[in-house]
């Protein structure tokens, strides 16, 4: 810890404290039903049998890391702005900032290994059940955490070895890259470089996989042309082609990019979207665009 800050203050989401308890109830409803969205999900994917099978084990995989992501800040932003308490010490700020970036990661190749799921589903699914059987899944999901937790590892160490000196009020209601590197007193250039690269790898790589499973569908449903088919591929493939897109589209934006385009006030906008309403559209989508699913929910909700 080569800082002389020893605690960062939050710049809440608005200055006018006549509003913050209307903020604070609208915050706390969005994330308790995210919370009860993403729970029951996984209640029913664990309880009901039709329901065991590698695609619904991704997606109680990607409902757990909604579950965590708006559990590591929204509880200290609702903290923010009720108790006025928008204060965070260095090592607090730390391992939410390791724990947040872990999860964003670990999603982004979740998704990625989702969209392999589905290119083996739809364009062999006479042999789906032999590639990917149980011990893969375990594997991918393994792997997606891993690397998740490794990336974050790398970009926590980056960001956490720099000094922090000066101002220690964090134009976020979380700790972030963009704001963290905002507030350093030496030099980030290196740094960001190397937070850059490896996020443009990773990222890229994630998302070309991603483009190339899409592109393999799409060609295998045009060369089949038969009746219904793209109704079957849509209902397939469109759940996780929604989510991938909203979830690609905020965090490109926050992240793949220099710090000079840093923003403050479009980034509290643009971390929303992905730090609370994502989690909370995920199950929305999945049970909206699967009737399995519905079913199994229905099931839940009756047993209740």
């Amino acid at each position: 810890n080569l800082s002389t800050v020893s605690e960062f203050a939050f710049v809440g989401l608005s200055d006018a404290p006549e509003i913050h308890l209307l903020l604070f109830v609208l915050f706390l409803l969005i994330y308790l039903a995210t919370l009860a969205g993403n729970i029951t999900l996984l209640v029913a994917i664990s309880t009901d049998s039709h329901l065991h099978s590698p695609m619904y084990f991704f997606l109680s995989n990607l409902s757990l890391l909604d579950l965590l992501c708006p559990t590591i800040t929204v509880p200290k932003m609702l903290g923010a702005l009720l108790l006025e308490h928008k204060k965070i010490s260095f090592s607090g700020c730390l391992f939410q900032h390791f724990f947040l970036i872990a999860v964003v990661g670990t999603e982004i190749f979740l998704l990625t290994v989702m969209a392999y799921d589905r290119y083996v589903a739809v364009c062999h699914p006479l042999r789906y059940p032999s590639i990917v059987g149980m011990k893969l899944c375990a594997q991918l999901a393994v792997g997606t955490w891993a690397v998740g937790f490794l990336n974050s590892l790398l970009h926590t160490s980056l960001v956490f070895t720099l000094s922090f000196c000066g101002p220690n009020k964090i134009q976020q209601y979380y700790c972030d890259i963009p704001p963290m590197l905002a507030l350093s007193c030496s030099s980030t250039y290196s740094r960001e470089l190397v937070i850059l690269v490896v996020a443009g790898v990773l990222g890229s790589s994630a998302c070309v996989v991603t483009v190339v499973s899409y592109i393999y569908i799409l060609l295998e449903i045009l060369s089949r042309n038969s009746p219904g088919i793209w109704q079957k591929a849509f209902s397939t493939c469109g759940s996780h082609l929604t989510v991938v897109c909203l979830f690609y589209g905020t965090t490109i934006c926050t992240y793949v990019r220099p710090s000079f385009t840093y923003s403050p006030h479009r980034d509290r906008v643009v971390s929303m979207l992905y730090g609370m309403l994502t989690p909370l559209l995920n199950p929305i989508i999945y049970s909206l665009r699967n009737k399995e699913v519905k079913r199994a929910l229905r099931r839940v909700i009756s047993r209740v």
